[in-house]
């Protein structure tokens, strides 16, 4: 529901194309595993599942590509592959992330924005 629920309608629709590479996926298995979430390993699955399908695979090159530093080693691959994918926004409410925002943006024209600001850049409400 809420933001994340339009920004999943908006995938499934086709209006938005989210990147992933082999880590930022393995990430997302992980962090759905948190005791925080309360999900079951189906409940997990069937995430998983109404995900990927939409997403678009970036293989990262090697080395990467030069990113901003961060404070957190485990963002770095979200800004490779914002990077490498050529991404038109790195959606994130990772406060590591939006402290380099205008960084990101001006050395790849790739801004780093929350969740709620992105719908309201384009105007997901109207999938309700």
């Amino acid at each position: 529901g809420g933001a994340a629920g339009l920004v999943r309608q908006a995938w499934q629709r086709g209006l938005i194309v989210p990147l992933v590479s082999a880590f930022t996926v393995q990430e997302l298995v992980r962090v759905l595993a948190y005791p925080k979430f309360r999900l079951t390993k189906a409940e997990q699955e069937e995430l998983l599942a109404d995900f990927l399908p939409y997403a678009q695979t970036v293989r990262m090159a090697q080395p990467p590509p030069v990113v901003p530093e961060c404070r957190d080693a485990l963002d770095l691959p979200f800004l490779h592959l914002a990077v490498a994918g050529k991404a038109q926004v790195l959606v994130s409410g990772d406060r590591d992330l939006l402290v380099i925002a205008a960084e990101l943006e001006r050395t790849s024209a790739c801004p780093i924005v929350s969740l709620e600001t992105f719908c309201k850049m384009h105007s997901f409400g109207i999938l309700e």
